[in-house]
């Protein structure tokens, strides 16, 4: 989609209507283009902001031309009450995912790992279900009725779809209640109650020969068909109308209840199978119980080639321990549960060209060879880079360039280069050495004996500076936004920034000479306005939490999870800073490994400039403690919040109404205390007027919660 092109139209006052006809309707496939990306594969190619300008140069053109406007456009959606994005609903238990196996030795290794932590492990028995390639959903029941339907989210909250979840037939709308001394025909076994409150996690999906009826017709139509049963399901579900959704021959399976209340639910997990179907749930036929890890494994190997038996798509077999209790015991690493692995079947393979392999520098120095491959579609995503591991790997599979090499994508995300057909070589192919120098600053190289990893060892190298700035900026850091590639590169090149502290003391000056043509929004727009709006962002990224800042720092093997129990343990940057591999390794997760390189990371000088540096400059926050639901300044009140706003990004204000105690949705109701009202505001805005909802700009919200 070319979005450049589309924005330079929008600029011509003479375009006549021919031309304007023909950039509205190019505007309404790029838009319906970006809502699939977005809403469907999760995975859009423009900002927010970006995404505004279109809707709004629509709806211009729709204002100028209101005979054009059609029930496919994107406004018809987005401009009336069923457009507004989904409410948020918070689960009441983390909905969690799984550590992979990639074949029977991890498997056995997690077995092992396990063991090691309760030996009971050694004589458990275990339940294999297949690992369905869906959308995960959570259903709620309420005396045997369902009343809810949501997405898994981010596992803490999802988005809710009830409406579109009542349209799939197999999810039962009503479940058997025990009432009194009576106990319905039909239902689960007398040993078990059914809870008064049950919720269930289940996985949606189109089977596999319903998805291809459905492109089939699709195709006969002249429609557009669809890559996978996947991404089909879950766009589905997410559609804001849900006669859409009734029309798409989506199922499910359910495996696990999240929570309950009342009753008496089953702690085996083969028994919870037999308990959720005899309560109405459709449950796999393909689940098998064993009193061994061998025997699980060995069925579970059986599947890697009778996958096409099953009638969906299955990414692989999850071994569960079926000790219900004994799993929960175990504890969990990072978000993943302990008492089940997800093993996961070979990825599909495919061959193609080999046409350069090209070195990048990780942060912490290490050289990493990618390879740069023929454009090859995986499972309906096109492929153009794929990683070598290291300059071994290559050495030892006699990798060249020019070769046609076999490709797959481990754990069918992270694409990789399995190795050359030599049977094809044409005498061509050149065989690949090792860089001498680094390909950034051009320093020499190390290589340490024993070693996989080659490395730069130039402190001041700009890839390395380069990658931590992106990586302590970023959304999931300290989310300063503006300091995008471009900028820092430059800051970098004239000495601004010679370490990511040096992004606080940053000058109006230097970050002018650093701007560029490109940067600018618009052609109009002032370099002098950027320049403000990202120091006004980074003196708002000091009121980050510490979790964000230890997740910035980019301490090896610390993620956002790690960090938020770094924090809630240690307190301050000081407490952590003086704990030793002991102290570390009490925290759920953290291994001698991570604590190891937590320590270590504290020792550098070079680290601990920094951190003298951060601290003069104001920024050290104090983990004060989790805050209670509803404590806070903000406490009882609910939020909605449209525009863009001047200093907190859609993150940002949501995390400081909620670390005050408020609550953040996405609907204007009669139920919302205030609205917060930023530039260029969508359809809320209106709403909140018409129903006497008050309203606020960011000063506004900030004042209320220091009251």
């Amino acid at each position: 989609m070319d979005f450049e092109k589309a924005m330079q139209l929008r600029y011509n006052p003479t375009m006549d209507t021919k031309s304007l006809r023909s950039h509205y309707e190019d505007l309404k496939s790029q838009i319906h283009f970006h809502n699939y990306r977005y809403h469907v594969l999760d995975t859009p190619v423009i900002s927010d902001a970006e995404y505004d300008k279109l809707m709004n140069e629509l709806k211009r053109i729709e204002a100028e031309n209101p005979g054009w406007v059609t029930p496919d456009s994107p406004t018809q959606r987005a401009g009336a009450k069923a457009a507004e994005r989904f409410e948020k609903v918070r689960h009441p238990a983390p909905i969690l995912s799984l550590a992979n196996a990639f074949g029977a030795e991890d498997a056995r290794a997690w077995f092992e790992r396990v063991r090691k932590l309760d030996e009971r492990v050694a004589s458990a028995k275990f339940v294999v279900e297949p690992k369905i390639d869906g959308l995960s959903v959570v259903l709620h029941y309420r005396d045997g009725v369902f009343v809810q339907g949501a997405t898994r989210g981010d596992g803490e909250v999802g988005e809710d779809i009830t409406a579109n979840l009542r349209t799939v037939k197999a999810i039962p709308l009503k479940i058997p209640v025990e009432t009194g001394d009576r106990r319905p025909k039909t239902g689960p076994s007398p040993v078990h109650r059914p809870p008064s409150y049950l919720v269930v996690r289940g996985e949606a999906f189109i089977p596999i020969k319903e998805f291809e009826e459905l492109n089939q017709q699709l195709e006969e139509a002249g429609e557009k068909t669809y890559l996978n049963p996947r991404n089909t399901a879950a766009g589905s579900l997410r559609q804001l109308d849900p006669a859409l959704t009734a029309s798409r021959p989506l199922t499910l399976l359910v495996y696990q209840i999240v929570y309950s209340e009342g009753g008496s639910i089953p702690t085996s997990q083969w028994e919870l199978l037999k308990y959720l179907k005899a309560l109405g749930f459709p449950v796999t036929e393909a689940a098998k119980r064993f009193n061994d890890i061998e025997s699980a494994i060995a069925y579970t190997e059986t599947w890697n080639t009778r996958r096409d038996e099953l009638p969906y798509e299955a990414d692989g077999m999850v071994i569960k321990i079926d000790d219900l209790n004994m799993a929960a015991e175990l504890g969990f690493v990072g978000k993943d549960p302990r008492g089940a692995t997800a093993f996961k079947f070979p990825a599909r393979e495919v061959t193609t060209q080999l046409l350069d392999i090209r070195v990048s520098v990780g942060r912490t120095g290490v050289l990493i060879p990618n390879a740069v491959l023929q454009p090859v579609e995986i499972n309906g995503v096109i492929v153009e880079r794929a990683t070598l591991h290291n300059f071994d790997y290559i050495a030892e599979k006699d990798i060249r360039v020019g070769d046609r090499v076999l490709v797959k994508r481990a754990g069918e995300v992270i694409p990789y280069v399995i190795g050359p057909v030599v049977d094809i070589r044409t005498g061509k192919e050149r065989k690949y050495k090792p860089p001498q120098v680094c390909p950034v600053c051009e320093q020499p190289v190390e290589h340490f004996e024993g070693e996989v990893a080659w490395y730069c060892v130039n402190a001041a190298c700009p890839a390395q500076l380069q990658r931590n700035i992106e990586h302590f900026v970023s959304r999931g850091a300290m989310d300063i936004n503006g300091l995008g590639f471009k900028i820092v590169e430059k800051l970098i090149d004239s000495g601004a920034i010679k370490d990511v502290a040096d992004i606080y003391t940053l000058t109006r000056e230097a970050i002018l000479e650093a701007v560029t043509k490109k940067d600018r929004k618009t052609e109009k727009e002032p370099p002098g306005k950027i320049a403000d709006n990202l120091l006004a962002a980074i003196a708002e990224s000091k009121n980050q939490s510490l979790p964000r800042l230890i997740t910035a720092l980019g301490m090896r093997g610390v993620g956002e999870v790690s960090a938020r129990d770094l924090a809630s343990h240690f307190g301050n940057l000081d407490a952590l800073s003086k704990a030793n591999a002991e102290d570390l390794q009490e925290i759920e997760g953290v291994g001698p490994n991570i604590a190891e390189a937590i320590v270590d990371w504290f020792k550098r000088p070079a680290n601990q400039k920094i951190l003298k540096k951060l601290k003069a400059v104001g920024l050290w926050p104090v983990e004060q403690g989790k805050r209670e639901k509803g404590e806070g300044k903000l406490g009882g009140l609910t939020f909605v919040v449209t525009g863009t706003l001047p200093t907190l990004s859609r993150e940002g204000v949501k995390e400081f109404i909620e670390s005050n105690g408020g609550k953040v949705t996405d609907s204007v109701s009669k139920k919302t205390s205030y609205l917060v009202l930023g530039e260029e505001p969508g359809s809320k805005y209106e709403k909140a007027k018409s129903l006497g909802v008050k309203i606020i700009d960011e000063d506004g919200l900030k004042k209320i919660a220091k009251q």
